[in-house]
């Protein structure tokens, strides 16, 4: 085949579409809106709250998790998108959660030093599972989390804090479940009493279970298995295994929540999944989202800081999805803040531009949003064509830039929203006044 031919052949086949992986989901407008919010609405809480925001890498080495999470966790076993650095061989994982990684941080970084720290996150996680319903490859979290302080009370500001997100986007069909996991010695004793009673009822028990029962017994309780709830429920209870300082912090927590009008409910079968966590642990639930119902979780983890590496320090704190999040409050019909622009600039002809988009700027300045009305590269397009896009934009105003207004250093604003399109002009002049008065409370 000659060269020109194979030319001409390469021009004709099509480039083939590329699309991105199952579970790995593209946020566009409008729904990116709805995340912004929501953002903000968390950056806020947690400033009255003088927690301070953290930036962490997706990437971390793979051992932080293994170590952290626990070798025998659906996460470090299934779920991981793991892979070796072909560069230097590294064990490197695409962060499955951010508790791990915000602990690595602040031990590499020494930040306890100096004292305890009120710390949150946002950002990516990844975990390789089937894609449904508020559950993706690629999903989101936020996390708050507080390392340094040992007490009930920031157990209790945690929780007080999540409830209070929720107040804050409106979600009302939310319950808090707690419970207590204790120390390790109380729940060695309690796993040695659950693996007998296991054992005794083995033949109910499903292939998972089975694989589970030595290693680590606890998630059987978290079990989905119809046909084992009845072993689940006539297990012993790790409540009872607990001592007195374990009681009493757990004491502590719900006198605080009781004193602020915090409803919940203990679930003695509530053991989250990673194995870092001791003592108090809590989920907050919906009945909105079908299976998917937790919607944030957390707890006590007063060891994992020492497991990867640091001087023993007590830490707390929790994670919410934010996909479920929004979908809840999709769910619950909450009304999210407008986010469409408050002018439309309508330009006749190029000629129009320069003073179009300086009185664009000058509102932008004055705190307007505004949105200008784009060329094909071939002209502005017709007024009518340009009105259209103006209402279809959900803009309160639609500025005009006529040649005959212009010549009398005015603007045509033309109201879009108030049902008769009432017009009038404006002085070039005193566009900021007008764009302070639309602000100012009638």
């Amino acid at each position: 085949m000659s060269q020109a031919l194979r030319e001409n052949t390469a021009k004709t086949v099509k480039a083939q579409k590329l699309v991105g992986v199952k579970g790995m989901n593209d946020i566009l407008p409008p729904d990116s809106a709805r995340w912004e919010w929501l953002e903000s609405q968390v950056r806020a809480l947690m400033a009255r709250y003088a927690y301070r925001n953290v930036r962490l890498p997706i990437v971390e080495p793979t051992p932080l998790f293994v170590r952290g999470l626990g070798e025998v966790t659906d996460i470090v076993e299934k779920e991981m998108y793991s892979f070796e650095d072909r560069l230097n061989g590294e064990q490197l994982t695409l962060r499955p959660e951010g508790t791990a990684g915000l602990v690595r941080s602040v031990v590499e970084h020494n930040l306890l030093y100096e004292g305890g720290k009120r710390l949150y996150y946002m950002g990516p996680m990844f975990r390789h599972e089937r894609p449904q319903r508020g559950r993706y490859r690629q999903f989101h979290q936020i996390g708050a989390e507080v390392l340094g302080f040992g007490g009930a009370e920031v157990d209790a500001e945690l929780i007080l804090l999540a409830n209070d997100l929720w107040k804050v986007l409106g979600l009302k069909d939310v319950r808090l479940e707690l419970n207590s996991l204790g120390q390790p010695a109380e729940r060695q004793a309690h796993r040695a009493s659950l693996i007998a009673h296991l054992e005794k009822h083995s033949d109910v028990l499903d292939e998972e279970a089975k694989r589970r029962l030595h290693s680590n017994p606890l998630r059987i309780l978290d079990t989905k298995n119809p046909a084992m709830q009845s072993v689940v429920e006539s297990a012993p209870r790790l409540l009872d295994f607990l001592g007195e300082a374990s009681l009493a912090h757990f004491k502590a927590v719900k006198a605080i929540l009781d004193a602020n009008g915090v409803t919940y409910s203990i679930n003695p079968r509530l053991v989250r999944g990673m194995d870092y966590y001791n003592l108090t642990v809590f989920e907050f639930i919906t009945t909105s989202l079908g299976s998917q119902g937790t919607i944030c979780g957390g707890g006590r983890y007063d060891y994992l800081i020492e497991q990867v590496g640091g001087k023993p320090a007590p830490a707390v704190g929790w994670a919410l999805g934010v996909e479920r999040v929004l979908e809840l409050i999709k769910e619950q019909g909450e009304a999210l803040p407008d986010m469409t622009p408050d002018v439309y600039a309508i330009i006749p002809e190029t000629a129009a531009l320069p003073v179009a988009m300086q009185v664009l700027q000058t509102l932008r300045a004055c705190g307007l949003s505004a949105q200008m009305h784009a060329g094909s590269g071939e002209g502005m397009g017709s007024m009518k064509s340009q009105f259209k896009k103006a209402d279809g934009s959900g803009a309160r105003f639609a500025l005009v830039f006529g040649a005959e207004e212009l010549a009398l250093g005015q603007v045509a604003v033309k109201s879009l929203r108030d049902g008769e399109g009432a017009q009038r002009t404006e002085s070039l002049g005193r566009v900021a006044d007008w764009a302070h008065s639309l602000q100012s409370p009638s």
